[in-house]
């Protein structure tokens, strides 16, 4: 085979090829999610208001303050929101940005599952360029003893050659406190009880702000209840509620939120 053959099968090719995608505009979007390759805008990002967040006022309170520095250029700090299954972390985090994009601070969310966690330092160069405020967010996180990824996290919030650049801040949610399960076995060497102590701690102590959700009594759960229906000029009744809460295992923001759902189902309404 020639030269002139192999020129023309390399052109042929190149014409078959999909051209390249365009680089993600970070200036125009709410949101974005990350995919380990490549920042895809969020379309329709759209949480739940701010206020309707109710029952976790503390964590609310220092979660917006923490990110309102960071949208203004302040110090501010990475963030753990740790604790019970269904409490709103997820949503607190998404409804503080939409809250400070109202404010007029020019932040954006950005979404990482934590399987991507090797690829974030490709993220951050990109986002790093930029001239904008990121809060990346990495949603129910946690690793099994010896996990090379919990230190690749905390060389990457901390210390490491490629820690993440200054216009970003991560949240990071996860129903563990320490986010590293211990390891019984460890524990139950002596010797190695508080090396395998200080190992668990280790990637929670790098981040600044640790926030705990714990679930609501019955006056918190239906104070939820009446917020959601409230807002959406719903009729509600104290014992359906609790019923509601109980035929479902127990009370959360979650639930409490489900049976808004199931309100608005009942009354042929949208929500």
């Amino acid at each position: 085979m020639n030269e002139q053959t192999l020129k023309r099968i390399a052109e042929a090719l190149e014409r078959l090829s999909p051209p390249p995608a365009p680089p993600t505009d970070l200036s125009s979007f709410p949101a974005y999610h990350w995919n380990g390759t490549v920042l895809a805008a969020v379309q329709g990002f759209k949480p739940l208001p701010i206020d309707l967040i109710v029952g976790v006022d503390r964590q609310k309170s220092d979660l917006y303050e923490n990110c309102r520095r960071h949208a203004s250029g302040a110090a501010a700090h990475d963030v753990l929101l740790w604790g019970a299954r269904g409490m709103g972390k997820s949503a607190l985090v998404k409804s503080v940005v939409a809250a400070l994009q109202d404010d007029g601070f020019f932040i954006a969310l950005v979404e990482a599952s934590s399987s991507h966690l090797t690829s974030l330092p490709a993220l951050f160069e990109e986002l790093g360029a930029s001239g904008r405020r990121y809060l990346l967010f990495v949603d129910d996180i946690s690793f099994e003893p010896h996990d090379q990824n919990a230190r690749l996290l905390r060389s990457l919030l901390e210390g490491g050659v490629e820690a993440r650049p200054n216009n970003v801040r991560l949240c990071v949610t996860s129903n563990r406190r320490n986010i590293v399960e211990r390891d019984a076995t460890e524990q139950a060497d002596a010797m190695n009880a508080r090396d395998a102590i200080d190992d668990s701690l280790a990637l929670a102590d790098r981040f600044g702000l640790k926030l705990g959700f714990q679930y609501p009594d019955q006056d918190a759960y239906l104070h939820m209840v009446s917020s959601y229906a409230s807002h959406f000029d719903l009729d509600w009744d104290e014992v359906d509620a609790l019923s509601f809460a109980q035929g479902r295992g127990g009370r959360s923001g979650r639930v409490a939120w489900h049976y808004t759902v199931e309100l608005a189902g009942r009354a042929g309404r949208k929500i």
